[in-house]
């Protein structure tokens, strides 16, 4: 197979992998700008950075980059302060903001003033075409099988036929992808490019801690759940004492809220959650995870992880 290049706006890609934004600082400086420096899309997640430190961010990836890759930001449109981080990414001359968890008419307009490549992620044909008609540059399709925060409880390879027939602008897969023969599927299927998520979160340059990664590696099939997210959303996360005490609703209410969201159930604090689980507490983090992270085996540099992508694509008839 002839790897496509992964154009999107003004922007092309050699390689069409977008690496998944992932919060609470598991997709920082390091890791976007390792995917981009291999001719991907490297992606820092926004959500529950201050501004200051996503400035911070950006800059690092850019000169960890020396300016030459493909950099852009993932933000949760559920988060109270969506607006203010697209807008300091926009001001920081990000390339393009993916954005999910959510829907917003206001990132288009923000987008087109400072001439940045705005791709929402969406899970229906019928919010793949509004998003076109109101100037998106790509669209993120996301089945079920993704990690995190979910839109849809069908497959990928369901709702991509359905959101290439409804629109002309590039559409990229997300949801499941692990290892080459996986991108070659879905590109197969039509999508311009694939999002991966999981695989990057067991990289060595993903900023999470050493016993998260661990943790990983020892999952199984079986460990995969979904929970209830305070944001709103189904989430797939990893079996853990946390994981359960939320499917028992037994896990402790919030005696304090820093207002991160614009609604929330406060059934938890999801940004603790998840920063714990950063850090290396995976007893009492929220661990998400993809459909099919339990494949991995391995934490590997994200050159190696590349490599094997491109070499399986080309070995593919």
């Amino acid at each position: 197979m002839k790897i496509p290049a992964l154009k999107i706006g003004k922007l092309e890609a050699r390689m069409p992998i977008i690496q998944g934004g992932m919060a609470i600082r598991l997709s920082t400086s390091r890791l976007a700008a390792a995917v981009a420096n291999e001719g991907g899309i490297g992606l820092i997640a926004a959500s529950g950075m201050g501004h200051d430190e996503l400035r911070t961010e950006i800059r690092m990836a850019r000169e960890l980059t020396n300016h030459q890759g493909i950099i852009g930001i993932n933000c949760m449109v559920a988060a109270r302060d969506f607006n203010g981080l697209i807008i300091t990414a926009c001001e920081e001359k990000i390339d393009l903001i993916v954005a999910g968890a959510g829907f917003s008419r206001d990132m288009f307009a923000i987008g087109k003033k400072y001439g940045v490549e705005i791709v929402p992620i969406v899970s229906t044909a019928k919010l793949a075409v509004l998003a076109e008609k109101l100037g998106a540059s790509a669209i993120v399709v996301e089945g079920t099988e993704a990690g995190g925060h979910l839109g849809t409880q069908r497959s990928i390879k369901e709702i991509l036929p359905e959101v290439l027939a409804a629109v002309k602008l590039p559409v990229i897969a997300a949801g499941g992808a692990i290892c080459g023969e996986d991108v070659a599927e879905l590109l197969k299927l039509g999508a311009s490019g694939v999002q991966m998520g999981s695989r990057f979160a067991a990289s060595e340059e993903s900023n999470g801690a050493p016993a998260l990664k661990e943790f990983y590696l020892k999952m199984s099939k079986e460990d995969v759940v979904q929970i209830d997210s305070p944001v709103g959303y189904k989430g797939r996360a990893i079996l853990n004492p946390f994981a359960q005490s939320t499917l028992d609703d037994t896990c402790p209410r919030p005696t304090t809220c820093d207002l991160c969201l614009k609604k929330c159930t406060h059934r938890f604090c999801i940004i603790r959650a998840l920063t714990r689980a950063q850090q290396g507490d995976v007893e009492t983090g929220l661990v998400f995870t993809g459909a099919n992270m339990w494949k991995i085996k391995s934490i590997l540099p994200v050159k190696d992880i590349m490599n094997e992508i491109k070499d399986t694509l080309e070995k593919i008839d």
